[in-house]
């Protein structure tokens, strides 16, 4: 992914980094009913906490959200 990369933490978890290095979110793996969702999480460094971004079905789509800001 262009710009971004994704770095596996474990087997639902991925960092989203810029190409220099700068955490700017997460990606994680959960398991509903409905089927496997990927969560975005933004890291808010200022505030050092976690926004959660939204759910999405595919991987891409969820990375894609950090592209936005």
């Amino acid at each position: 992914m262009p710009g971004l990369t994704l770095v596996r933490v474990n087997d639902c978890l991925w960092r989203v980094v810029r190409p220099a290095g700068e955490l700017i979110g997460y990606v994680e793996l959960i398991a509903t009913p409905g089927g496997t969702r990927f969560r975005a999480k933004r890291f808010l460094s200022a505030q050092r906490r976690v926004l959660i971004d939204g759910e999405f079905w595919a991987m891409g789509d969820a990375v894609d959200c950090f592209r936005t800001r």
